[in-house]
């Protein structure tokens, strides 16, 4: 498909982007490198696990990983990362946690992961980047102000 000026439907959008990762792919690869921080010897049962997946499904979702250079080949269900993998797998840990510390900030709450887990595959590193400074923006202010830490939410 053929990008233009006009605007398109979700999977239009998608059909345009020339990532070579898809956001299932995303997820799976967030979720591996969270675990690597955690242990060094990461499972295919542990990741269905963490995901609420079937093993079938991280079993067809490593083998994709691997096939596009994330992964290393995984034998007897152990994952490891390439260096391509860990690069990627970072980031996508670092753009979760952008996101999750902004709409906390947003909606002055404890806890956005649903909804940082839903955007986080349309946002680019731009936009990811400049949350980010906007976010260390906000944690700056004084508290007597809007947005500010120790302002208390009124709903």
């Amino acid at each position: 498909m053929e990008k233009n000026d006009g605007f398109y439907t979700l999977k239009g959008y998608e059909a345009t982007a020339d990532g070579e990762i898809t956001s299932a792919m995303e997820d799976y690869l967030e979720m591996i490198c969270r675990m690597k921080h955690r242990t060094e010897h990461m499972k295919a049962r542990d990741l269905a696990q963490m995901l609420h997946v079937k093993p079938s499904s991280v079993s067809k979702m490593v083998q994709q990983l691997a096939a596009a250079g994330y992964l290393e080949n995984v034998h007897y269900g152990m994952i490891t990362l390439t260096p391509k993998g860990e690069k990627t797998g970072e980031y996508l840990l670092y753009r979760h946690e952008v996101l999750c510390r902004f709409l906390c900030r947003l909606n002055r709450s404890a806890d956005e992961l649903e909804q940082a887990e839903k955007i986080e595959h349309f946002l680019n590193r731009t936009t990811i980047e400049n949350l980010d400074a906007l976010t260390a923006y906000l944690d700056s202010l004084p508290p007597e102000l809007p947005f500010a830490e120790n302002n208390a939410a009124k709903r």
